[in-house]
């Protein structure tokens, strides 16, 4: 083989990775950060992304039936009829301030380097009580809540506050 046709197969194998690992989480030991505990709020946003608990997480999907982790917030956001971007590198570049975790309030998008490559791969929306809602694509492989402080701790990166309530 050439070396045009093994930098093409290359090439191809790269594409391949990048674009299958989006929202790619490691699943966790701890089976209680997929618990489904139920927190109530007033939050328009939250109470929107309740309605998509248990659905199953697929790449590329923006509902209604099946999300992947971006495509999950996107479709909260625009059945709100807020518009915002549909990856979570480009959600997490939103206009506003990086919030710390101590800033974070019910409704805020989280974003996460659950790769540890150095950039935004995953999202969620904050609940409350240290829990967020997202589209997992590890162990519970469906829109579940996780506990921001058990394997998600390191990865988290900031949040951001859109208004929609």
């Amino acid at each position: 083989m050439n070396n045009s046709i093994k930098f093409i197969y290359f090439g191809y194998i790269l594409l391949f990775i990048i674009l299958f690992t989006g929202c790619l989480e490691r699943p966790h030991k701890d089976r209680a950060i997929y618990s489904q505990r139920y927190i109530p709020s007033n939050s328009k946003v939250v109470k929107e992304a309740y309605r998509h608990l248990g659905k199953p997480y697929r790449y590329g999907a923006t509902g209604p039936n099946s999300f992947d982790c971006s495509g999950f917030v996107y479709a909260v956001y625009r059945d709100l009829g807020v518009k915002i971007p549909r990856t979570s590198r480009d959600q997490s570049e939103i206009r506003g301030k990086k919030l710390f975790k101590n800033e974070i309030r019910v409704g805020d998008l989280l974003f996460f380097d659950t790769a540890s490559r150095g950039h935004v791969n995953h999202v969620g929306i904050y609940i409350g009580n240290g829990k967020f809602i997202h589209a997992s694509s590890g162990k519970a492989h469906s829109v579940t809540i996780s506990d921001i402080n058990a394997w998600y701790k390191d990865k988290f990166r900031w949040g951001k506050r859109i208004d929609a309530d």
